[in-house]
């Protein structure tokens, strides 16, 4: 059930992301690179459809799995994120950055909740998630620039035909 809840919440943060990063990053300066609207929304596309294909191949394959480690890594990687960029940047910055509201309203309490009651219940163990956890954020971070990238190359082959 939690990994459903997570990647409904991962939907609702990307969607808020998708509408306001953009545009926030063409004036952040240092802060986060520019991003067009449509290689930004692809990437958080991809990374959205990433939550609801581990959810799901968590939902069959079951407890101590790959698939339950890479949503509890994915699930560790969004409860970073909530705090790092987001409110840090919402500080820093002394403005709202896109995304804090629903990282702090559902990311949050969802991911929190995923990962102890993962614990708890036997689904995860702490010893495997603290490998699998930051090697999910690095694989996950890695391919957003790469993400970007693509997107950049489908905006300018759009362009050109």
């Amino acid at each position: 059930m939690f990994g459903w809840l997570f990647a409904f919440a991962v939907t609702l943060h990307n969607v808020e992301e998708a509408i306001l990063l953009p545009k926030w990053s063409m004036r952040t300066g240092r802060w986060h690179a520019p991003v067009g609207e449509l290689e930004f929304r692809l990437a958080v596309a991809v990374l959205t459809l990433l939550a609801y294909g581990v959810a799901y191949l968590c939902s069959i394959q079951g407890p101590q799995t790959v698939a339950a480690y890479a949503l509890a890594g994915y699930a560790l990687t969004m409860l970073l994120n909530v705090f790092f960029p987001h409110v840090l940047a919402t500080i820093v910055l002394r403005e709202y950055a896109p995304g804090t509201a629903t990282a702090l309203l559902f990311n949050l309490p969802v991911c929190s909740a995923l990962l102890y009651v993962g614990v708890q219940d036997g689904y995860i163990n702490v010893e495997k998630l603290a490998w699998f956890g930051p090697a999910s954020a690095a694989v996950i971070l890695a391919s957003i620039p790469i993400l970007f990238l693509i997107g950049r190359k489908l905006v300018g082959a759009v362009k050109h035909s």
